[in-house]
């Protein structure tokens, strides 16, 4: 059981990235960057704002350019951009990326199946993202995907997970974030890996990355709290999945995950009544409902008046 909630829990908001990323309804630019604004006053510190994929590949985020000029950005809030290869760390670096976040998956297939290659060559494309950046501001972040399962393959062995993460702090990476692609993982599984994992790096480099595919989202956010990891992504709405995996249905609903902190006493610093705000015009953005719960049915302390007639 967790017995002390005194630390902050740092949600990183993937939205604007993550989130949009499948959805096959066009959203405008200005109401992008209109989104991005409304979570940098929310009181995130982090932000994944865009991508600058092949338009080919990713086509609902082909502005990411013009979204990361045209955002309004908040004093200490690092607006993140992911990126799959060297040209698209130069166009990230250019439209003022703070921190620049690169994706390679624990399975072969998958990696593969996402990036058009084995993981030695993506290992080997990364040392040239990493050299490229060097002597400037802008920070690195390696995500592991697939790392608690595959949809492929199965079972990912945990040794293999950590030599990537050994891999990535050699290359010189300042953070690494582990990704449950397609909602795979279990609570006992991520507490012992996570454990594992902060043997080799520190909590404030560590994010996890869940998805609610089969319902545990928030159940393993708290038992990698427990095992002492302090930063989740989250997507307002629950948005989100990964269009190379079959099944991956969206990321852990950022209010959702909030409000379960607030009831549990863990400060996360979000405004939740401003998130729920948020989420509630998503459907008419995107046309369909989101999967998020507590949109729907309210915080607890929003009470109702007792029914008429009552003695």
């Amino acid at each position: 059981m967790i017995t002390d909630f005194s630390e902050r829990l740092i949600v990183q908001e993937v939205s604007p990235r993550d989130g949009l990323q499948i959805e096959p309804t066009w959203v405008e630019t200005a109401d992008k960057i209109d989104l991005i604004n409304q979570l940098s006053l929310a009181g995130f510190s982090r932000i994944e704002a865009g991508s600058f994929v092949s338009p080919k590949a990713i086509p609902a985020l082909r502005d990411g350019d013009e979204v990361f000029r045209g955002i309004q950005r908040q004093p200490g809030v690092i607006y993140v951009a992911l990126i799959p290869n060297l040209k698209g760390a130069e166009r990230a670096m250019a439209a003022g990326a703070d921190e620049l976040n690169l994706v390679m998956s624990a399975s072969q297939t998958h990696n593969l199946a996402n990036m058009r290659m084995r993981c030695e060559q993506s290992l080997s494309a990364f040392g040239d993202i990493v050299s490229f950046t060097a002597g400037s501001e802008v920070t690195l972040n390696g995500s592991i995907a697939t790392t608690f399962g595959c949809p492929f393959e199965g079972k990912i062995d945990e040794d293999r997970v950590l030599q990537f993460v050994d891999a990535y702090l050699e290359l010189g990476m300042q953070g690494v974030s582990l990704a449950d692609t397609t909602g795979m993982a279990n609570p006992r599984q991520v507490h012992r890996l996570v454990q594992r994992v902060l043997t080799r790096l520190p909590a404030s480099a560590l994010t996890l990355h869940f998805h609610n595919t089969r319902g545990l989202g928030l159940s393993n956010v708290l038992a990698a709290y427990e095992a002492g990891a302090r930063r989740f992504d989250a997507s307002l709405g629950g948005l989100g999945g990964c269009p190379f995996a079959p099944g991956a249905s969206g990321n852990i609903c950022t209010e959702d995950l909030v409000n379960l902190c607030d009831e549990m006493g863990i400060e996360t610093g979000i405004d939740l009544p401003h998130l729920l705000t948020l989420s509630r015009r998503l459907p008419a953005l995107l046309g369909h409902e989101m999967p998020g719960q507590v949109a729907k049915a309210g915080r607890n302390c929003d009470l109702h008046p007792a029914p008429v007639g009552l003695s």
